[in-house]
């Protein structure tokens, strides 16, 4: 599991983390289309919890594999050959950018969930939380958007650019 499967030179898990960030965003908009035009609650409850799940397990799995597998996010860099100080420099400021959402959306992903989970009544219906949980939710979307956009530029600009 030392190399990708996207025929870069990158992480088997680096990889799975990328394709998962290009499919979180339409589950996402379909989450959200449920229930703001269908009033689907308990679809919108599963997707998200699911989306949550799945996404902090392949975040743990990549954090994983990163440190003690690969030996930091520069190893995996070096993979596709020598870089200038210029590239490296790039690199480093995209990946910078990636963090600051990336680092972000657990917290106000998870909080989000946990004051819903709390506060939204069982099943799922409109409530006195609904305003608070909406201005939240589109705060995480737009964070989680964030997420997968600057980590499919880190990737390309990692990656595919200098291929």
């Amino acid at each position: 599991m030392k190399d990708g499967f996207l025929g870069y030179h990158t992480s088997f898990m680096l990889d799975a983390v990328v394709v998962a960030l290009v499919l979180v965003i339409p589950v996402l908009l379909f989450s959200l289309f449920s229930v703001k035009f269908r009033q689907h609650y308990v679809r919108h409850r599963n997707l998200q919890l699911t989306l949550a799940v799945l996404l902090l397990l392949a975040v743990f799995a990549f954090e994983f594999d990163l440190h003690w597998i690969q030996g930091g996010w520069r190893n995996v860099i070096k993979k596709g050959g020598t870089l200038s100080i210029d590239q490296l420099s790039l690199i480093q400021r995209v990946l910078q950018i990636h963090l600051l959402f990336a680092a972000s959306t657990p917290f106000l992903w998870g909080i989000t969930i946990a004051l819903a989970l709390r506060g939204i009544p069982r099943p799922p219906q409109p409530s006195s939380h609904s305003r608070l949980h909406s201005w939240l939710g589109w705060g995480s979307t737009l964070d989680l958007v964030l997420t997968s956009v600057t980590g499919l530029v880190f990737y390309y600009v990692a990656f595919v650019y200098r291929a």
